[in-house]
């Protein structure tokens, strides 16, 4: 069946499309419907069935007879250690950790946080809470003390499971001083915390602590417990820059549905193959497509602890696809223009053979057509950008190469996957037409897998996704759909900027910008003008090795901008920055560039990856007159 059929088939019966979806999930009951209607704006699916996670994760591929096979390869550039987990090991871990917590007394709908580097361990651990029916709350691991303690006290964990440090290129980063001041500071604390030592930092332990392997030893491993399908699997907590971070819940049986269907139908890998996401587990992608999805799906995922480049070279990527023989590969853009900006000619790319490989995915942030372009020259592969948020899990427009594999056009993730009725509104919320500017929404009900609700948040579940237009879902971000359904994101919603009246999309000016052969990365955001309301500025990285002086680069970025998109863009400065500040996750800090240039108060968000480049950017502001205060 191809595409169109597919979603077809969904569009017209959603109710017997995701029964017919469920058969691939193994079932202690099957549910007998789909979607409940739980009015007000909320749904839930196949609240009806029991099943388990863990199971379909790891005990049925051992059950099947293919227990030897490889399910996690842990691949470490910074401490030069690789090492394998096949199913028949990974239950015997899972089970036995399950027991030990069991055994302390965390049962079904207990909370159990998880602050952990990327290792297999934190796979371990999400897995043996699923098998128990705990609910799991991952915390990148590293975040501030005073982000862990918010999480805390949100969803209460019984017990807290994370290791003695993380390790970064050319820093190790202790964590139990960061957990110990979190417990200090929140208002709830766990009965006990699971410590696993790494050599490169150990730890003291404090009498509520357990070492990891000691508090495995002689305890008898556990059978999974069947849960409700609309028992949550997890809590996410999205982190912004402003107020409480939104702790995003997953339900069961939605959840092992939509993902196992992704694996085949989007990323175009059969069970036993290798699928890599280049991620961390603390971020949407390391639940979905690091641990979950592809042990779901009986394949086998690599949780690699390093970067693109420097660990050791900008080859690291491409070392580690023809070593694990990996078939689809998932990154972000951000870690493709590292590499892109280390190495422009892709020299490192030829010292490895990478046949292996089907394709590129690209998500996380808009990916711009300089980087698509320059991936699929030196990779030889096709390059797909695809679009979705931790709020739904998994992909929202893309390319269903497993499906069908449906043109390229760059700039764009291609078309709505079946469960999403993607629309393009205007402010009053009425259809504007073909390749016009607008609010990207979904109608609602949202399928299976996404956000049923925030943990304890109805009311702001409400507030922040369904209010602004009734009946869809606010995704947030501002695009246009082309007349063959082609979506483009071109903005977050607040990166639409108001130029003397006009409506202009700064994505649309970084996508020129990231045209100009010296230019390996930039943003635009748009600063107060007296005069227009808003004008728009540009931050440019430049690549490695360009020597030439930055006046004349920054004049031949504002007239590539005025003669592709036009005068009425009102663009004329822009600023060369050694980086741009970023979150650990990749996304551009645009926001915050904003409040610095306009001088307003904001609060440093917890997820940024380098506090010193927020200075050098407010001085690099001041030379062209902003940010004065």
């Amino acid at each position: 069946m191809g595409y169109r059929a597919e979603y077809d088939f969904w569009k017209a019966d959603p109710e017997a499309y995701w029964l017919k979806q469920a058969e691939a999930i193994d079932w202690v009951e099957a549910p007998k419907h789909a979607l409940f209607d739980r009015g007000n704006g909320f749904y839930e699916w196949f609240a009806d069935a029991k099943v388990n996670t863990c199971w379909n994760a790891v005990d049925r591929h051992v059950a099947a007879g293919r227990g030897d096979q490889v399910a996690i390869i842990h691949d470490s550039p910074i401490t030069g250690t690789k090492s394998k987990i096949t199913y028949f090991e990974l239950k015997d871990e899972v089970s036995k950790l399950a027991g030990a917590l069991a055994m302390r007394g965390v049962t079904l709908g207990d909370r159990v946080i998880i602050y952990m580097p990327m290792v297999s361990e934190a796979l371990i651990a999400m897995l043996a809470c699923a098998r128990i029916g705990a609910v799991h709350s991952v915390v990148f691991g590293g975040f501030a003390a005073n982000e862990l303690a918010v999480r805390i006290d949100d969803c209460t964990p019984k017990v807290i499971i994370a290791a003695s440090c993380g390790l970064e290129p050319g820093r190790v980063v202790a964590y139990k001083p960061l957990l110990d001041g979190a417990i200090e500071i929140a208002e709830h604390s766990p009965e006990f915390c699971v410590i696993l030592q790494r050599e490169q930092c150990s730890c003291d332990l404090k009498k509520t602590d357990v070492d990891w392997h000691a508090f495995q030893l002689g305890i008898k491993p556990v059978d999974c417990v069947p849960v409700a399908g609309n028992h949550p699997a997890y809590i996410l907590y999205t982190s912004g820059t402003t107020g409480a971070p939104k702790g995003v819940v997953r339900h069961t049986g939605g959840h092992l549905v939509a993902l196992n269907w992704t694996m085949k139908n989007i990323y175009q890998v059969e069970p036993g193959e290798v699928f890599w996401a280049a991620s961390d587990v603390g971020w949407v992608v390391g639940h979905s497509y690091i641990c979950y999805a592809p042990l779901v799906h009986g394949n086998t995922t690599i949780v690699f602890e390093g970067k693109p480049i420097g660990t050791p070279d900008a080859g690291t990527f491409w070392r580690v696809i023809e070593e694990h023989d990996v078939k689809s590969f998932f990154t972000a853009p951000t870690a493709i223009r590292a590499v892109k900006r280390e190495d422009p000619k892709g020299l490192e790319r030829h010292k490895y053979n990478l046949g292996c490989l089907r394709a590129l995915y690209l998500a996380g942030e808009r990916a711009d057509p300089d980087t698509i372009e320059w991936a699929q020259n030196i990779l030889g592969v096709p390059v797909f950008d695809h679009w979705w948020q931790t709020e739904t899990g998994f992909t929202i427009v893309g390319n269903p190469a497993g499906l069908e594999e449906l043109p390229v056009k760059i700039g764009s993730p291609t078309v709505p996957m079946p469960g999403y009725d993607v629309q393009i509104l205007d402010d009053l919320g009425r259809p504007v037409a073909p390749g016009e500017l607008g609010a990207v929404v979904i109608k609602l009900p949202l399928p299976p897998g996404t956000l049923p609700t925030l943990w304890n948040a109805d009311d702001r579940f409400r507030k922040s996704y369904l209010e602004a237009f009734p009946g869809y879902y606010e995704t947030g971000d501002a695009g246009i759909m082309d007349e063959d359904g082609y979506l483009y994101i071109m903005a977050r919603t607040d990166d639409v900027i108001n130029v003397a009246g006009h409506r202009l999309s700064t994505g649309a000016m970084e996508e020129v910008l990231a045209g100009h052969p010296d230019v390996a990365e930039c943003a635009v955001v748009g600063v107060s003008d007296p005069l227009k309301g808003q004008v728009p500025l540009g931050l440019l990285c430049l690549t490695s090795g360009v020597n030439r002086q930055h006046p004349e680069i920054v004049s031949e970025c504002v007239k590539i901008v005025r003669d592709q998109i036009g005068p009425v863009a009102a663009f004329k400065q822009a600023l060369v920055v050694d980086r741009l500040p970023k979150t650990r996750s990749g996304k551009i800090l645009r926001s915050t560039v904003v409040k610095i240039a306009d001088n307003q108060d904001f609060k440093v968000p917890a997820t940024i990856d380098d506090l010193a480049i927020l200075d050098e950017i407010k001085l690099a502001l001041q030379t062209i007159g902003y940010a004065k205060g």
